[in-house]
């Protein structure tokens, strides 16, 4: 705010006096500097959190790197700006050929805050190297942390963290067909980003839920943008895995494709568009997963109770909604009567006739404890 007031003033003065407004806002924000490096050996060039923003966004914007000065495994992996690179100022000289070749690239270094000397040190050693375009982010990671600012974690931190079997879920934003289905971070759920709004029962119910969201590295924004919807939601430990699934691969190999599911045999009435009810038991206890199970009732009906593993589609929203519904598997429709269900199923092959698909004639009740009761109407 400070900066802003005094820039405005300059402004005016500039105006006032005939002076170029250039010249006085330069003035202006060299004096605004000044007033904040009150520490001796901080580096003269400073810049606050909005400043940094503007750069730690999904692609990487080119022309300019952020530098994590702080020691990797214990500071920048479990969190770090976004599309940070780390070099710790404890290494610099051991790792200075990782630095940016284009010695006028915009460099903005930062560490544990206002008592950290690390990003000052950098600063000063990229500057004797003969890099010309130079800031530190003072405030740095905790000052980016109570602004409230998207969090990044890296790679190798990620990878402890499912070895311990700690408590995650890990969400894949990038297509499911094109890039998930072949090859994607081992336990990561499917959840892209363009159809993240008529997926979000795929995430916990817990908003305290640590969620960690990835894609197709740093030119990649889907998983920025996801995580930004989950905080929209109120998901409250959000973070993002910028470098994401290119990175995974590079670090511990391909990971596990989508292998096809299983066929099964599904056994039909005298109606042959309505599964027999042996059947349809027979496949919830052995191969669910093979198929597509549809609640077409209301969504206060569907949160009392479903079949575990069904995603809610109401009746009146299946003629709009069926491009989600798959063609590599079959797909079954239910409701509690059957009468909505069959309704679906003829809705649903209207607007999509490739699918294979059935529906459950019958009255189906479901108990608190999750179970249910299924009887022929």
């Amino acid at each position: 705010m400070k900066l802003r007031l005094t820039v405005v003033c300059a402004t005016l003065l500039a105006a006032l006096s005939g002076l170029p407004g250039e010249m006085l806002i330069t003035e202006a924000r060299a004096a605004d500097s000044a007033a904040v490096e009150a520490r001796a050996g901080w580096y003269g060039q400073l810049v606050d959190v909005d400043f940094v923003a503007k750069y730690a966004v999904l692609p990487k914007p080119d022309g300019v790197q952020i530098i994590d000065s702080r020691p990797a495994a214990r500071k920048f992996d479990p969190g770090h700006i976004p599309t940070a690179m780390n070099l710790h100022d404890g290494d610099f000289d051991k790792l200075v050929d990782q630095l940016p070749k284009d010695k006028n690239m915009l460099l903005i270094f930062y560490c544990e805050g206002y008592e950290c000397m690390l990003s000052h040190n950098s600063a000063f050693k990229a500057e004797k190297l003969g890099y010309t375009n130079i800031r530190v982010y003072a405030g740095g990671y905790p000052d980016w942390v109570k602004s409230g600012r998207m969090v990044a974690v890296s790679v190798p931190f990620l990878k402890k963290k499912l070895d311990e079997g700690s408590p995650l879920t890990l969400i894949d934003s990038r297509p499911k067909e094109r890039k998930y289905d072949k090859g994607h971070i081992p336990g990561a759920i499917s959840l892209p980003d363009s159809d993240f709004d008529k997926l979000t029962d795929r995430l916990p119910a817990d908003r305290n839920s640590p969620l960690y969201f990835y894609c197709e590295g740093l030119n990649c924004k889907l998983s920025s943008d996801s995580a930004e919807k989950a905080v929209k939601l109120g998901y409250k430990q959000v973070k993002v895995v910028p470098e994401g699934y290119p990175l995974w691969a590079k670090l511990y190999g391909p990971g596990p494709t989508a292998s096809a599911p299983p066929k099964v045999v599904i056994q039909t009435t005298a109606d042959q568009d309505a599964i027999a009810i042996a059947s349809f038991e027979k496949i919830l206890k052995e191969s669910a997963g093979a198929v597509l199970l549809i609640d077409v009732r209301d969504p206060a009906e569907y949160a009392k109770g479903t079949f575990k593993g069904a995603i809610n589609m109401p009746v009146a929203e299946v003629e709009k909604r069926a491009a989600e519904l798959p063609t590599d598997r079959p797909i079954i429709f239910f409701c509690s009567a059957g009468g909505r269900s069959g309704d679906a199923l003829d809705k649903a092959r209207k607007a999509k006739p490739g699918i294979v698909a059935y529906f459950l004639d019958a009255n189906v009740k479901w108990t608190p404890d999750g179970g249910h009761a299924i009887t022929p109407n």
